[in-house]
């Protein structure tokens, strides 16, 4: 037996695993120890430049941390859809309860998953949320669990450390200096999302997937998924490869945003979730952007007279509200949803 799964159970052939040359594994100790950096910083140009996707290990989130949201996530959608429902996501903040239908890429079927979405927690009387600026304000806790937000939580600032490290060595590795993101950090867009994936046959209609193929919006997504796996992304060949779970690491993927700040240096790839094992698949990424006012404009490192800016600065913010609004459907959609939860 090689352990292969054959074509017939997974609506077409399994893409292969991505190589260490590929999607290399960084060792994030000098970052977190205070070593030198130009090496490290090196290796992650070299990832960005290539495929827009890398491991970290070493990297400083408590293993417990990861297992405990893990456990919490399995815990919370082994929950009644009725009782999930009563925090179902809104509009205005984007916190809650997700259900399955809402997300659709252009072309695709909606995808087959549903989550719980938290970012950073600001207070209805915070300036920005006064403002009413788009996704700013409180997140939603279910009070008879507080095991979710607890560990929820504490995951959330691990991953929201672990980004701003990041950050230093992405500026580095584009010849700024290291705090350069850093200075956009005040109100950050950071969202972690805990994906649920219900068994479902991987790939029965092409248009239809856990997640559809596409790319992510912002600046970088940490994520950390199950050994079932799940995560394929398509090189810049056009070959798409697995991302296979690696115990004890994040997969450190590229946003649009940075094709702005790079000139075209940096690229997003696509990526799609196929839940090809036909079992419960759990994931979760933190999106991790900028302040909404932070302007993404063309690096003075990446352009020149002979290749000028490609791209007209834009408010983050402003296109990540525009991104989220073209693949996600709510009000009626909502409503449907619940309805039928509430006559099952």
């Amino acid at each position: 037996m090689t352990g292969e799964i054959p074509r017939s159970a997974t609506g077409g052939d399994m893409p292969r695993a991505a190589t260490a040359e590929e999607m290399p594994i960084l060792d994030l100790t000098p970052l977190n120890q205070g070593g030198d950096l130009a090496p490290l910083a090196a290796e992650l140009r070299r990832a960005c430049e290539t495929i827009g996707f890398f491991y970290v290990k070493n990297h400083g989130v408590p293993q417990a941390v990861v297992d405990d949201v893990f456990d919490a996530t399995r815990r919370y959608f082994d929950l009644p859809a009725e009782e999930r429902l009563r925090l179902k996501i809104d509009d205005r903040f984007r916190r809650g309860f997700m259900p399955q239908g809402i997300n659709q890429h252009p072309g695709y079927a909606p995808d087959i998953k549903e989550s719980y979405e938290f970012a950073l927690d600001l207070p209805l009387d915070d300036p920005a949320v006064v403002a009413g600026l788009p996704l700013h304000g409180p997140n939603r806790w279910p009070p008879e669990h507080p095991w979710l937000r607890q560990a929820a939580e504490a995951y959330f600032d691990q991953t929201m450390a672990l980004g701003k490290r990041l950050l230093r060595v992405f500026a580095l590795s584009l010849g700024m200096p290291e705090g350069f993101f850093l200075q956009y950090m005040q109100k950050p867009m950071v969202q972690t999302r805990l994906f649920h994936y219900p068994p479902a046959p991987p790939v029965t209609d092409a248009k239809a997937f856990g997640v559809a193929p596409h790319s992510d919006y912002g600046m970088i997504t940490l994520l950390t998924q199950d050994p079932i796996g799940g995560l394929e992304l398509q090189k810049r060949d056009g070959e798409w490869v697995r991302a296979p779970f690696v115990p004890g690491t994040f997969v450190i993927n590229l946003g649009d945003m940075f094709k702005v700040w790079t000139n075209d240096i940096y690229v997003s790839n696509l990526h799609r979730v196929v839940n090809r094992m036909g079992k419960e698949r759990y994931s979760i990424p933190t999106f991790f952007n900028l302040d909404y006012d932070a302007p993404v404009h063309c690096l003075p490192t990446c352009q020149s007279p002979e290749n000028p800016p490609k791209y007209e600065p834009i408010k983050s913010g402003d296109y990540l509200v525009s991104r989220f609004k073209a693949v996600q459907k709510f009000g009626r959609k909502v409503a449907e949803l619940e309805a039928e939860a509430a006559a099952r």
